[in-house]
């Protein structure tokens, strides 16, 4: 015995876990779990109700119906295809590439969204690009995926493509596993360079066009960016630059969290 699945907030609502109706939480998401096939699988929590394989859901931050394929629930190295599963139970659905950490999951015909993991700003950056330029295809896939898995944050310069990025992660351990796995399970090697920056800010307003009206300065020390929904961010290299460019830009309005990323 156990004890009873939680229920679980959803702004306003809070969805009791013993609901009937089906709802589910996606908070992890795995890509190579199985080498030989290049699967990726979302994890979801089952908040309430029961889950069942032959059914369709809701995919709330998409607004479509789906069909989990080929649910399955893990122990160790081992898996087993599954046709039911209950509050508070775990199980994995292969992903295409239509989830995102977050994502709420429920019967159709309701909507709702759970509360986001909370997501921490990086503190550390690294200007990232493949060494062989004719792997520029497994290095943009392996990137994005290892960012889907909330692991890393990935940025570009606006207006350019994804042969070179911005890497931002909390710890410094992390670039160290993200250079590892794109090595061994997409075979690309990296070159690697350590950015300055250690602040960032998400914009959240700005009256005027942030190409041309947006007041940076020509040094090192404030970079604009978009994060991989294509919003707008500043990266600053001490705290003092954060109050220039506020006191340059009277209409600008920054945060230190944005909105949930993968």
């Amino acid at each position: 015995m156990t004890t009873p699945p939680l229920s679980r907030n959803a702004g306003d609502q809070v969805i009791d876990a013993l609901d009937e109706d089906f709802s589910g939480f996606v908070f992890k998401i795995q890509a190579n779990m199985n080498k030989a096939h290049r699967d990726r699988i979302a994890f979801v929590r089952v908040c309430s109700g029961r889950f069942d394989a032959d059914k369709e859901v809701y995919l709330v931050q998409q607004d479509r119906k789906v069909k989990l394929s080929r649910p399955q629930q893990m122990m160790a190295a081992e898996r087993e295809i599954i046709e039911e599963a209950y509050a508070g139970d775990i199980i994995g659905v292969f992903d295409p590439g239509m989830f995102s950490i977050g994502d709420t999951l429920c019967t159709p015909g309701h909507s709702f969204q759970f509360d986001p993991i909370p997501a921490f700003a990086p503190e550390h950056f690294c200007r990232v690009r493949p060494k062989d330029t004719l792997k520029r295809k497994q290095f943009i896939k392996g990137t994005e995926q290892i960012a889907q898995e909330g692991g890393i944050q990935i940025f570009k310069i606006p207006y350019t493509g994804m042969e070179e990025v911005i890497v931002g992660c909390v710890g410094t351990l992390q670039f160290d596993v993200f250079q590892y796995r794109l090595k061994n399970e997409y075979k690309v090697d990296l070159i690697m360079e350590e950015l300055p920056y250690e602040y960032l800010r998400w914009i959240d307003a700005f009256e005027g066009s942030l190409d041309e009206d947006l007041v940076i300065g020509n040094g090192q020390d404030i970079k604009l960016v978009e994060d991989y929904q294509g919003s707008k961010l500043l990266l600053f290299s001490a705290p003092w630059s954060v109050k220039w460019v506020q006191d340059k830009n009277k209409s600008l309005k920054l945060s230190e969290f944005g909105r949930a990323r993968f």
